[in-house]
């Protein structure tokens, strides 16, 4: 049976680490040649030879998505390897970094440095990364390759309601809005825009790093801020973000997709 993206060709950022990689292997493991692009070179050619060695196609790129020239380039590689970009999946993101002992950052705590270097990746990076992914679509409809293609970014429910920190949650508020006003402006064009957003996920930026002294503590209370029990893996969040980019959400197309355990639909009462 083929895969969900047989074939096609996926630009994936963020791919050395948690969601990037979980999401690369997926695909991989679904039909499509795969680029994995991130900051961190050696992170990026670790989850390539992963996907190799499960029997998969994938190119490690080292890409800043902060810089709109790198974000150019890794696309440029994912024609030059594999002779077209089929989909791009804007997954790369930083967050604030918590204070030490005390959690979550408030507004009045977080750096204009930190603060700009999260609005440059968690924004512009997922703008850089539609703009290139779009100029490339209409190229390869304009060489009679075939029209459309599919982005999807990574959100996050904090983008959907009061949750996580102040500034994270603004950035990625951006993201939802700018899922859904692409998705109009693009549609003419066969190009689909989709966002996932889950909500409290196992990756090293909540603390789930394999040595954490706090992983236990730490899987246990995201497992309670979900009405379903239990915390977002990775790849439950890869699954939604492939749903979107493969054919079978042929006709959806400005959405933002919870993947959250049912957070954003609201909290159980007694009863």
């Amino acid at each position: 049976m083929e895969g969900l993206v047989q074939g096609k060709v996926a630009l994936i950022t963020g791919a050395g680490s948690g969601l990037g990689r979980a999401a690369v292997l997926l695909f991989c493991e679904h039909g499509a040649k795969v680029v994995a692009a991130d900051i961190d070179g050696d992170n990026a050619e670790e989850t390539a030879a992963l996907a190799k060695a499960a029997g998969g196609e994938a190119l490690a790129v080292t890409c800043n998505v902060a810089d709109p020239a790198s974000v150019d380039a890794a696309v440029a590689q994912a024609v030059e390897r594999f002779g077209r970009l089929d989909i791009i999946y804007n997954n790369a993101g930083i967050t604030i970094s918590p204070v030490p002992g005390k959690g979550l950052r408030s507004l009045v705590e977080c750096e204009p440095e930190e603060m700009k270097r999260v609005e440059d990746v968690n924004i512009n990076g997922v703008v850089y990364g539609c703009q290139a992914a779009i100029r490339q679509f209409e190229k390869q409809a304009g060489e009679g390759l075939g029209s459309g293609g599919a982005i999807v970014s990574t959100a996050s429910v904090a983008g959907l309601m009061g949750y996580g920190g102040v500034l994270y949650g603004a950035t990625k508020g951006a993201v939802v809005q700018l899922t859904r006003a692409l998705a109009i402006e693009v549609a003419d064009k066969g190009i689909r825009v989709n966002a996932v957003c889950p909500a409290g996920m196992l990756t090293h930026y909540a603390g789930m790093d394999p040595d954490s002294d706090n992983r236990e503590r730490i899987l246990q209370g995201m497992g309670k801020a979900h009405p379903l029990g239990k915390a977002i893996d990775p790849r439950d969040t890869a699954s939604a973000a492939l749903f979107l980019a493969s054919d079978l959400a042929g006709n959806i197309t400005g959405v933002n997709l919870p993947v959250d355990g049912g957070l954003s639909a609201g909290r159980k009462t007694g009863g």
